[in-house]
């Protein structure tokens, strides 16, 4: 993302002029804009004109309108970004209080101009911007017949293929047909390797499989490379990292990336950082329950008491339509900072923050035990009983 212009007053109201680089910027575009803000963009409109002897036609122009954001649409797959709202300012081709739809492009610049510019989005634009958030990982998460290959961004988990292929059964005596099957598979699964991933960008390839499934297919590809002198995967062998996960499904790569020779290679992402906080979580859930929250009401209990270490929350949250409620988290991650605690946004088009948005989207690991607030959990849930 490329920050083109940026004028915001001391009572945080003022626009910024943007430029999507590439289909990520669009994820973190979509979590910047609101219902009730303006954007000003380039966008194709459909014109009727009337000539001289009265017959009537119709052309597409290209215009600049500014909008008042009524509806947002994501296409998560596509980076597509679509939003809707009334024209409010003059255009030849446009009446004022009109409908249009813009559809938000890479490489196109917009203007995005807000009442109030919080902290959190303005940390998302600084993030946005800043190149060394790029994505860099991808994965294989393997198991016999069964693949994805995901490429992982420090704010989404994107699934570019799934490789299906039915394997017979080993058969006493013949395994031809296995073989013949899983040769196939492993086929497929090396070429949508070369097909969706960019060696140029992504500095490692997590193969993550259960049993041995991982190093057979590794064997197979880097044995087929040198017969077929393949440069591609023969130059880029050192990136290929093998991890267990316990199946091919798209949920496992949290196990994956929960390895800790995965968590030193790519200690530097924001992905690894975000499932090892969750990870943190969840075993303090376990052995120390007392200091780990989850729910609006007790994490705000808990930042009361200027207990919180780590806020986990999903960015979810700061979609919300009630500006009342969205300000609410707000206030939350504005407070705990104060507090010299430190906050984890999930995205929630990641593994992570998924199984976050399970926990309500909202979590919290304390420095100290803060067991009356568990006690009066206890409590009221007795008395609704």
């Amino acid at each position: 993302m490329k920050l083109v212009r940026k004028d915001i007053e001391k009572d945080n109201a003022g626009q910024v002029t943007l430029v999507p680089e590439e289909p990520e910027d669009m994820w973190h575009t979509y979590n910047l804009v609101q219902v009730g803000d303006s954007l000003r963009a380039s966008t194709i409109r459909k014109v009727q004109t009337e000539s001289s002897t009265g017959s009537v036609g119709s052309n597409r122009v290209r215009t600049t309108l500014t909008l008042c954001v009524e509806t947002i649409d994501f296409d998560s797959q596509a980076c597509q970004l679509r939003v809707k709202g009334t024209n409010i300012q003059e255009n030849e081709y446009v009446k004022m209080g009109a409908y249009h739809t813009i559809e938000l492009e890479p490489n196109r610049q917009f203007t995005l101009a807000k009442k109030q510019w919080d902290s959190v989005v303005l940390e998302r634009i600084e993030q946005a911007c800043d190149p060394a958030w790029s994505a860099d990982v991808a994965a294989v998460v393997m198991q016999e017949g069964l693949a994805h290959i995901c490429l992982v961004t420090p704010s989404m988990t994107l699934t570019r293929a799934k490789v299906e292929v039915n394997i017979p059964r080993k058969r006493k005596g013949n395994c031809s047909q296995h073989d013949r099957a899983l040769e196939r598979f492993y086929e497929q699964v090396v070429q949508a390797i070369q097909r969706h991933i960019n060696f140029d960008i992504v500095k490692c390839i997590l193969v993550a499989s259960p049993g041995f499934v991982r190093e057979q297919f590794c064997d197979y590809m880097f044995q087929q490379a040198v017969k077929t002198d393949n440069k591609l995967l023969l130059e880029n062998r050192s990136k290929f990292l093998q991890v267990h996960a316990s199946s091919g499904h798209k949920y496992s790569l949290k196990e994956a990336l929960c390895d800790p020779t995965v968590a030193s290679r790519l200690s530097d992402t924001k992905a690894a950082g975000e499932v090892k906080a969750l990870d943190d979580f969840y075993k303090m859930l376990q052995h120390e329950p007392d200091r780990a929250f989850y729910g609006l009401k007790q994490v705000e209990k808990a930042n009361e008491a200027m207990a919180i270490d780590t806020l986990l929350i999903s960015d979810e949250l700061f979609r919300h339509q009630d500006v009342a409620t969205r300000s609410r988290y707000v206030r939350l991650v504005d407070s705990v900072k104060e507090n010299a605690g430190s906050v984890r946004i999930f995205s929630s088009l990641h593994v992570s923050g998924e199984q976050l948005g399970q926990l309500t989207g909202v979590a919290a690991i304390l420095r100290f035990p803060v067991p009356e607030l568990s006690d009066q959990e206890d409590d009221s849930s007795s008395e609704e009983d």
